[in-house]
């Protein structure tokens, strides 16, 4: 079992920046991919940005350029800098652990942070 804490969500204004947290109960290394995910209300959940296998990164489309995930091994932290925001980045921001033992794909999630991106 794996628990992940999220903070550092809140409002902003367009165009700014915010940074979020995931703290992670074991070590980032035990874990195969780790990352943040979305969803705004009537939406579906979607993958914002990952890190698999310690140093693929991907990020979503809509955040390239804006976003940067990154982590700090140590403190078993992956944080999301959230750059140039826009009102269209308004969701519910959750970070995910994926695991893979065998056939078996394992996630977990945290309960989620909100981002408000308004004036």
């Amino acid at each position: 079992q794996v628990q992940l804490v999220e903070s550092g969500g809140g409002l902003v204004q367009p165009g700014g920046s915010l940074t979020l947290s995931c703290v992670t109960s074991i070590s980032i290394f035990s874990i195969n991919a780790i990352g943040w995910y979305r969803q705004a209300p009537g939406k579906g959940r979607e993958l914002v940005a990952r890190i698999a296998n310690l140093d693929s990164i991907n990020y979503a489309d809509s955040v390239k350029g804006r976003f940067t995930i990154s982590r700090d091994n140590a403190k078993n932290t992956v944080f999301l800098q959230m750059n140039s925001l826009k009102p269209e980045d308004t969701a519910v921001y959750y970070c995910n652990a994926r695991m893979y033992r065998g056939i078996n794909v394992y996630d977990y999630w945290g309960q989620g942070t909100q981002v408000t991106v308004s004036s």
